[in-house]
Parts: structure tokens; C-alpha cells; sequence
């Protein structure tokens, strides 16, 4: 006296998110009218139910009842074989429990989840994305990334190229957009693209293999919706249009400057080199051998050739010997001495030295009493000024400009002999015409008063 079961099928094949039935029969072989209830067990236990749930049963008398399995569409929905038991419990005699097995095949499914961050980037040559893709498919597949654009203008590079994901699984590539050439100037352009994730081919090829269980479960398995995601690189100019009209605003003050200014500056300059050239030409240097008395156009000693005036210049000092004074040849005429003057004018080649000089005339006698040396063009080198065989002064013509003394005793030059002015040249220097000078030039005014002298006994 026993219980017996026995299922309709021993293999049933079901697809996560279908429904698969098979039938169990229940007989009664005891002498008793019998419960029975029913209870899946086995990794299918969770999806399995058993319509009806519970039947009375006369003795020698059987019934069928309909076994369910309805496996939901997840990841934790495993593709595989699985056993599948069902308890059918005796209610009056449960020590006679039975339990009926067959095997349950879950054809494997995929699905992806897979998203694009940020969606769109901005840059001159490429931008970085991040794909995330998460497998809510039922078997391990490995996902590819396939990045497209419609035209050829970006280029793509995945790392890493393919992802091995467990079901329930996530995982992360990066992506990169890089255009092919740079944008210099004008407007920004925006590339769109696509990037398709699905799993590999023969990955999908494999699992849908190894789900055994028909042909038809099999063929809706190798369906798979692959996920398409878009993107955007925005490509930036190098040189924005605020750049480009700040610099033709630049352009353009730059331009007025060298139409408007710069001739004003430069016609300014060339008035003033124009004038300091007529004053000098204004003043020749007396010749050698005749007074300065006797040459009305030469300047005084208070006057430059730039024709600026020094504080006490011009006016001849007083003094004991400022009337005259012994010469070699006797003692000079009360009463004839005149006040007189004499620019000597020392021109010098660069890198030469040259003299200049004013001769005493034969029969007078020159009491220097003013000074005054211009070197009006900044030349650099050395003058010398000597009176006779006297040395007054030398200077280093770049530690000057204008350069006068005075004395209250006078200097005395006798008859035949002479002032000079001796000019070493190391470079000349820049007028005020802004051109530098091919010579050294210096001018040397002297005045004082130029007396007769007595005969001697």
C-alpha cells in the first residue's frame, strides 16, 4: 500500500518571462479515502506551482493536476538545467510521501542597460567620455562598444575594448572623440555620434548553444536589443571671434598711428634738426690769421650753436690785465685794446683726431677771458684746449653738451702763437635730425680783448 506520482514530462524547457506547463498525476492505492497537497522543491521552487493545490482521492482512484512554471525575466533568473521536484504529502498517512523529478532547462536571455556621461563635450581636438553598461541578462556575455558618426570628421578610440559581465554585473569604458584637423578661426562645429553596446557575436553564439531545450526558445534568445547611445563633441575655434576683433581693432589703432602720429613726430623732429642746422650755418668759423673783431658773423662767447644762452655768457670780465700786457716783443698800448671773439670749428673722422686753432695776429696780444665748447651732437672722445703753450682744459666729450669758463684774470695768448682745439674721435654721436652723424663736430668760442703791442726798447 503506497502513493504514487508521476509527471508528464521529464525535461521541460521554459524562457525567463513565458510560461511552461506539464501535468502530474496522483493515485491512490491505499484502502482509505486520502488528502494530498503538493510542493515544488529544487532551485524552480520559487516559480513552480501546482493547480490545484490540494485533492481527495478515493481508494484505487487516480487525478491529474497541472504543474506551472513561470520563471521571471531577470538577472537572478539563471539560464541553465535545473531539477525540479514536487512533494505530493499524504494528509492521513504522510510517512508515504512521494516526489516526482524532472529537469528544467532556463533558455538564456540577454539585456543591457548601458548609458553615455557626459553626453556632450566641448573642446579644440577631442573630448572623453564615460559608457557604463550594466548586464540585466541572465547568462555572462561580454559587451562591445562600437562608436559611429556619420561622416569622417572624429575618429574613436574604446579602452578597454570589451567587457566580460556576470549577470547583475556593471562595468565602465572610456571613450574617446578626437577630430581630425584643427578649427584656427571662426565658428565652433558640433559633431553628433552614436555609440552601439551589445554583446559579441560569439559570445551570443555560445550561450545560445549551451541553453538546450528546443529550437524555438533558442531562436527568441538570439533576438537581443542592443542599446544605441548618443553623443556630442562641440569642437571650439583656437582663435575665438573676440579674439579676432580685438586684434583688428588693434590693427586698426596701429594703422592710424603710422597715418596720424608718427608723421608729426617725424615732422617735428626734422624742423628741429633743420633749425639747429641753419643757426650753425649762421655762425662760420673765422679764418685762420684775421681777428675775431674783424668778422661780424661769428658769435659771441655766450652763444651755443644750439643759440641757448649760459647764465653770465657774452660779458667780458674786468681785471688788471684786461687792457693789455707784456709780450715778447714789449709791453702792450694803453688804450687800444677792443673786446673780440673767434669760434674755432673742429670737424674729426671716426676713430681720427684733429686740430683746430685760432692764430694771435702779429703785433697783438689776445687776453682770453671767456670760454665756452659745444659739442652739440653728443659725440663720445676727448677734447683738449691749450692757449700758447698753456693747457686750459681737456674733457671727455660725452660728460657734456655745452661747456663754459670764465676768468677774472685773463688768460694771455702773445702774437703768433695760438688757441687750439685738439678733438679725438671715438664715435660720433646723434643730432637733433635723429640721424646719427658720420664725423665728430665741436665748436669753440673764445673771447676776451685783443690789444696792440708796444714796441720794445
Amino acid at each position: 500500500m503506497t502513493t504514487s506520482a508521476e509527471l508528464g514530462l521529464p525535461a521541460i524547457t521554459v524562457a525567463p518571462g513565458g510560461v511552461a506547463t506539464t501535468t502530474l498525476t496522483v493515485r491512490n492505492d491505499l484502502d482509505i479515502v486520502e488528502a494530498y497537497t503538493f510542493e515544488a522543491v529544487g532551485d524552480c521552487a520559487g516559480w513552480t506551482t501546482v493547480e490545484p493545490a490540494r485533492i481527495s482521492l478515493f481508494p484505487g482512484t487516480s487525478e491529474t493536476v497541472t504543474v506551472r512554471l513561470a520563471p521571471p525575466r531577470s538577472s537572478s533568473t539563471r539560464a541553465g538545467e535545473f531539477p525540479l521536484g514536487i512533494r505530493v504529502l499524504p494528509v492521513e498517512r504522510p510517512d508515504l510521501v512521494a516526489v516526482p523529478e524532472a529537469t528544467v532547462t532556463v533558455t538564456p536571455f540577454h539585456e543591457l542597460r548601458a548609458a553615455l556621461a557626459p553626453r556632450r563635450r566641448r573642446g579644440w581636438l577631442r573630448g572623453r567620455y564615460r559608457a557604463s553598461v550594466r548586464n540585466l541578462g541572465n547568462a555572462p556575455t561580454a559587451v562591445t562598444f562600437a562608436p559611429g558618426q556619420a561622416g569622417e570628421d572624429l575618429r574613436f578610440a574604446v579602452a578597454p575594448e570589451k567587457l566580460r559581465l556576470e549577470p547583475g554585473e556593471s562595468g565602465e569604458v572610456r571613450v574617446q572623440a578626437r577630430t581630425r584637423k584643427l578649427i584656427w578661426f571662426g565658428k565652433q562645429a558640433t559633431w553628433p555620434f552614436e555609440v552601439t553596446v551589445g554583446p559579441e557575436e560569439r559570445a551570443e553564439g555560445k550561450d545560445d548553444k549551451d541553453a538546450k531545450g528546443g529550437g524555438k526558445p533558442e531562436a527568441e534568445a538570439a533576438v537581443v536589443q542592443k542599446p544605441v547611445l548618443e553623443g556630442e563633441f562641440v569642437q571650439l575655434p583656437i582663435f575665438p571671434r573676440w579674439l579676432l576683433a580685438l586684434l583688428a581693432l588693434l590693427i586698426a589703432l596701429l594703422l592710424a598711428w603710422f597715418a596720424l602720429v608718427r608723421p608729426a613726430v617725424r615732422s617735428s623732429a626734422k624742423q628741429a634738426a633743420e633749425q639747429a642746422v641753419a643757426q650753425q650755418s649762421a655762425t662760420p668759423a673765422a679764418p685762420s690769421g684775421v681777428p675775431a673783431g674783424d668778422n661780424p658773423s661769428a658769435p659771441s662767447a655766450g652763444n651755443t650753436p644750439g643759440g641757448q644762452t649760459k647764465p653770465g655768457a657774452g660779458k667780458p670780465s674786468t681785471g688788471p690785465g684786461s687792457q693789455g700786457g707784456p709780450g715778447p716783443g714789449g709791453l702792450a698800448v694803453p688804450g687800444t685794446g677792443q673786446q673780440s671773439s673767434a669760434t674755432i670749428d673742429v670737424q674729426t673722422e671716426n676713430g681720427a683726431a684733429t686740430t683746430g686753432s685760432y692764430q694771435v695776429p702779429h703785433g697783438k696780444v689776445f687776453d682770453i677771458t671767456d670760454l665756452v665748447v659745444a659739442n652739440f651732437q653728443g659725440d663720445q672722445g676727448v677734447v683738449t684746449i691749450t692757449a700758447g703753450n698753456k693747457t686750459i682744459t681737456t674733457i671727455a666729450l660725452e660728460t657734456f653738451r655745452n661747456q663754459d669758463y670764465h676768468w677774472v684774470t685773463p688768460i694771455q695768448v702773445p702774437e703768433d702763437q695760438a688757441v687750439t682745439a685738439n678733438v679725438t674721435c671715438e664715435a660720433p654721436g646723434t643730432p637733433a635730425s635723429g640721424k646719427q652723424a658720420p664725423t665728430c663736430h665741436e665748436l669753440l668760442n673764445i673771447s676776451g680783448t685783443l690789444s696792440d703791442i708796444r714796441p720794445g726798447n
